[in-house]
């Protein structure tokens, strides 16, 4: 594939995932205050955590709002749904992803070992 169409299509891709956030976004906050609110928090926690292009990031907040659309037909309260400890929530979802932590948690670990390799040759 030519550098035009490479860069048609990252373009295009990038439109698509804008347009689709965007409509997360709008039914986000036609939840109830408890859970727009609640789901603004975790994604801006997660979006602190997140690494390489976000869309692991995306895919998360896709099921989350999922989560909490189905708990509040239901009649649930958010903390039903997350339990008390949202920020261990997040967390668990955040297992999957890939994070800043999980880029620096690799980084250290190919510098040390290329260090070692260097040291032992």
């Amino acid at each position: 594939m030519n550098p035009i169409s490479r860069l048609i299509n990252y373009v295009e891709r990038v439109s698509r995932e804008k347009r689709d956030y965007k409509q997360l976004q709008s039914k986000v906050n036609a939840l109830p205050k408890e859970y727009s609110y609640t789901y603004h928090k975790i994604e801006h926690y997660m979006w602190a955590h997140a690494g390489g292009d976000g869309m692991d990031i995306i895919a998360i907040m896709h099921d989350v709002y999922d989560l909490f659309e189905s708990g509040s037909a239901q009649g649930k309260g958010v903390l039903e749904i997350t339990g008390d400890d949202v920020a261990g929530f997040a967390d668990d979802l955040l297992a999957n992803a890939k994070t800043w932590t999980t880029n620096q948690h690799d980084a250290l670990n190919k510098d040390i070992h290329r260090m070692v390799k260097k040291a032992q040759a």
